[in-house]
């Protein structure tokens, strides 16, 4: 089965250059490079990539809002984030915000097809110079929520329907749904009421009157 990848950068040599390596792989169908984030979520449902490698310093859009603006759209697309920077902070925002990898951009090539490998086969993948300096978070045997399925959370913790929390964060009810469904895989809830209480538990409705 051929992986339709998309690279997204804004230094051309780099994107050709990775580009050029991957298509000696047969397995591997690089569908487009583009230059900015902006493009890419423009573009996604048109070129509908398998795996995205995605700079994350870029002009305009960065690299992490394009990544949850992409997967708003297309929640099922594995984002890999390229980077120069190898600090904690870089790679667990990255996860937060979706990323299902973080490999620096000076890696083999042999690497980068294993990060495609790994995601495509539902893992997350970290670049060997990444390991040390963070691995994915564990939260009370849960595994930890992104940025956007807590303000989902938020919202339905506050009895707002999927419908309502699609108007006020602008993205459509069936992304919607399947964050809500996300969520509650990740946390094991099965009820509305048990995402409050756990809101509750942990302090998500802190500061919102409730």
């Amino acid at each position: 089965m051929t992986t339709r990848i998309l690279i997204v950068d804004d230094h051309p040599m780099v994107a050709e250059g990775i580009q050029s390596l991957l298509e000696s792989y047969d397995d591997i169908d690089v569908v487009g490079t583009l230059g900015n984030g902006q493009d890419a979520v423009d573009r996604v449902n048109e070129l509908k990539p398998d795996v995205i490698l995605l700079d994350l310093n870029m002009p305009g859009l960065s690299g992490l809002n394009a990544t949850e603006m992409i997967l708003e759209e297309r929640p099922d697309t594995r984002i890999v984030i390229l980077s120069m920077h190898d600090s904690p902070e870089y790679i667990s925002t990255a996860l937060s915000h979706g990323a299902r990898g973080y490999i620096l951009k000076d890696v083999p090539t042999e690497e980068i097809y294993t990060a495609i490998q790994t995601v495509m086969a539902g893992g997350e993948y970290l670049c060997t110079g990444a390991k040390g300096s963070l691995q994915p978070k564990i939260s009370d045997g849960r595994e930890t929520l992104t940025g956007r399925e807590q303000t989902i959370l938020l919202e339905l913790a506050q009895g707002q329907s999927n419908k309502d929390v699609a108007n006020t964060l602008n993205i459509s009810v069936r992304t919607v749904e399947t964050h809500r469904k996300n969520i509650k895989r990740k946390l094991g809830i099965s009820s509305t009421a048990g995402l409050t209480r756990y809101a509750l538990e942990h302090g998500v409705l802190q500061g919102t009157g409730i």
